[in-house]
């Protein structure tokens, strides 16, 4: 089982140069905001090599926690030497008091993205049948299905779709 630190500790860890920090988050979302001194390595794109820096402390986080908890075995095997996880990932480190690196012009992450834009639609359908005619409920139901879809299959249209965006230009 891979430990975990808190933030406190990894503060300490990384002021003196004791630990590599590895943000296993998409590059959409490293982009937004990061910790300093972070590297990116998205969990998708982990390969079969084994960590560069070799037989080093990796300390790997996330958002929340989540991924890098259900990902522990793969990145334990990764890193070769000691790992561990940021308990509560980069929100508890904020949370703590830590800074992190914020572009507030960089675009929200893709995922965001697809909610806030299958949310209106969904509303939108839902008032437009209320308004206008019971037929644009079909517009709810069709974006309801494609989310169901994309969850079944791991293909989602509406973020292959917004990746294409002006906005999105910049990290893609």
């Amino acid at each position: 089982m891979t430990k975990t630190i808190s933030p406190s500790d990894l503060k300490k860890m990384l002021r003196d140069d004791a630990c590599v920090l590895v943000d296993i988050r998409g590059t959409d979302e490293f982009t937004r905001e990061s910790i300093p001194g972070a590297r990116n390595l998205p969990l998708d794109q982990l390969g079969s090599e084994a960590c560069p820096d070799g037989d080093c402390k990796v300390v790997f986080h996330c958002k929340s926690g989540m991924r890098t908890a259900n990902a522990a075995d793969q990145l334990s095997e990764w890193a070769q030497g000691e790992s561990m996880i940021l308990e509560g990932g980069i929100d508890a480190w904020r949370a703590g008091g830590f800074g992190t690196k914020l572009d507030k012009k960089a675009p929200l992450e893709l995922n965001r993205q697809v909610q806030i834009t299958a949310g209106s639609l969904i509303v939108l359908g839902v008032g437009l049948s209320l308004a206008l005619h019971p037929y644009w409920i079909g517009l709810s139901a069709f974006v309801g299905a494609g989310l169901m879809f994309a969850g079944i299959s791991g293909t989602c249209a509406m973020a292959n779709m917004l990746m294409f965006m002006p906005w999105n230009k910049r990290t893609a």
